[in-house]
C-alpha cells in the first residue's frame, strides 16, 4: 500500500533525524508546509465482484415441428422485436389449415340440417302428428350438430396458429447469438434452442453482497439501500465504465449458502460494453456524501503503535495518532485523532522530531476528494 511505503521511508528518516546531535536541531525553527485539517465531502464506497446480467434474456425455440426452410439473421447482429428470424416449411400447415375449414363448412351444413329437422319436430308436434320422443331425438342431433361446429372452429384457429409459428420472429430487441441450426434440418419443440437473443441497453449488474458489508452500507431500511445506493464499476483490465448504475433491487431473504444479500443495479449500455455474463468489479457509493477530514498519503507516518501525523503545536511538531478510513485518490479519509482547523505538517516532515520548533507556511492545497 502506498501510504505503507511512505510511512516506512518517513520513519527511517525521522530516525536519522533522532540521531543528530540535539544543539544542531534547536539552532534554528525548521520551516514547514501545513494544511488546515477540513472536512471535505466524500462518498464512503465498498468494493464487490458482480455479474452482468441482460434484463431481458430469450431462448428462441420452434413450437411446431417441420423442415426449417430458412434462416433471416446473420450471428451476432442486433435484431428488433418483430423481426423474421427463421422460416419452417409452411406449406404441411396451409394444407391443414385447408382441411380444417373443410370440416368446418361440413359442420355448419350439418348444425343447419339439425336445425330445420328440429324446427319441424316442433311444428308436428303442436298439431299432434309428431311424438316428444321424436322432438327430442331432434333436440339432441341440433345439440350434437353446435358442438361439432365449435369443435370444427378450434381446430381452424389451431390449425391457423401453426401456420403462424412457421415464421419465428424475435420476441424482444437486442443481440442475437448463433443459430444452432441450419436450413433442411428439422425443428421442433423438442429439438432444443435454436438461438438466444439478450436485449443490451440498459443492463443488470447482479452483486451478492454479504450481511455484514450491507449493514455497513447502509442501514437497516432496505428503501433507503435503493435510493441511496450507485454502483461503479470497473473492469477486469482496472479501466473504469463510463456511466454509473442505480440500484433499484435488493432481495427479500438471505442466501442461506452462502449468508449473502443480492443487490441488483440497473446500469446504462448505449455503447455495448456491457456483455452478459460479464464479471465486474463493483464499488457501491453512497449518493449522499459524508464528511471527513483529509490528509495526503505522504503526511502519513508509522510506527509499532499505528499511523500519525505531525501538526503545529505552540510553534512546535507534534505527534497525533490517527485512525484512517479508506484511501481517496492520493489522500486518506481520517475517522479519528484530527479535528477541524488542525494545523497538519505535510512538508518538511523527513527533519522533524516531536517537540521541535517549526516555522509553518501555506502548503500545496490538499487535492479535492472524489
Amino acid at each position: 500500500m502506498r501510504m505503507q511505503i511512505i510511512a516506512v521511508a518517513a520513519v527511517l528518516a525521522g530516525s536519522l533525524t533522532f540521531g543528530q546531535p540535539a544543539e544542531a536541531q534547536d539552532a534554528a525553527s525548521l520551516r514547514v508546509g501545513t494544511l488546515a485539517a477540513t472536512p471535505q465531502p466524500i462518498n464512503p464506497a465498498k468494493e464487490f465482484v458482480g455479474r452482468i446480467e441482460a434484463r431481458e434474456r430469450v431462448d428462441v425455440r420452434a413450437r411446431i415441428t417441420g423442415f426449417l426452410q430458412d434462416v433471416q439473421f446473420e450471428d451476432g447482429q442486433m435484431v428488433k422485436e418483430g423481426d423474421l428470424l427463421y422460416r419452417i416449411e409452411p406449406e404441411p400447415f396451409q394444407a391443414a389449415l385447408s382441411r380444417a375449414q373443410g370440416a368446418l363448412d361440413q359442420a355448419r351444413g350439418q348444425a343447419a340440417y339439425a336445425d330445420q329437422q328440429y324446427a319441424r319436430a316442433e311444428e308436428l308436434l303442436k298439431t299432434q302428428t309428431g311424438t316428444v320422443a321424436s322432438r327430442d331425438q331432434r333436440l339432441a342431433e341440433q345439440l350434437t350438430a353446435k358442438g361439432n361446429v365449435q369443435i370444427a372452429e378450434a381446430n381452424v384457429q389451431t390449425a391457423q396458429i401453426d401456420l403462424g409459428y412457421t415464421e419465428i420472429k424475435s420476441p424482444i430487441s437486442g443481440l442475437i447469438g448463433r443459430t444452432a441450426v441450419t436450413k433442411g434440418n428439422v425443428v421442433g419443440p423438442d429439438r432444443g434452442v435454436l438461438t438466444t437473443i439478450v436485449s443490451q441497453d440498459p443492463m443488470n449488474v447482479v452483486i451478492p453482497v454479504s450481511q455484514r458489508e450491507f449493514l455497513k452500507l447502509k442501514s437497516d431500511d432496505r428503501t433507503a439501500a435503493k435510493q441511496e445506493l450507485t454502483a461503479l464499476i470497473r473492469f477486469s483490465d482496472g479501466s473504469a465504465y463510463d456511466f454509473p448504475g442505480k440500484i433499484d433491487f435488493v432481495d427479500v431473504s438471505v442466501d442461506r449458502a452462502t449468508d449473502s444479500v443480492t443487490i441488483r443495479a440497473v446500469v446504462p449500455n448505449p455503447n455495448g460494453r456491457l456483455i452478459d455474463g460479464q464479471l465486474v468489479k463493483v464499488t457501491m457509493e453512497l449518493e449522499k456524501p459524508v464528511e471527513k477530514i483529509l490528509v495526503p498519503q505522504s503526511a502519513l507516518l508509522a510506527d509499532q503503535q499505528g499511523f500519525y501525523v505531525f501538526v503545529v503545536e505552540d510553534g512546535k511538531a507534534a505527534i497525533r495518532r490517527v485512525t484512517l478510513g479508506r484511501e481517496v485518490g492520493v489522500n486518506a479519509s481520517v475517522e479519528t485523532g484530527l479535528s477541524s482547523g488542525d494545523q497538519v505538517i505535510v512538508e518538511g516532515i523527513a527533519a522533524l522530531r516531536p517537540g521541535a520548533p517549526v516555522s509553518a507556511y501555506p502548503a500545496t492545497v490538499l487535492p479535492k476528494a472524489g
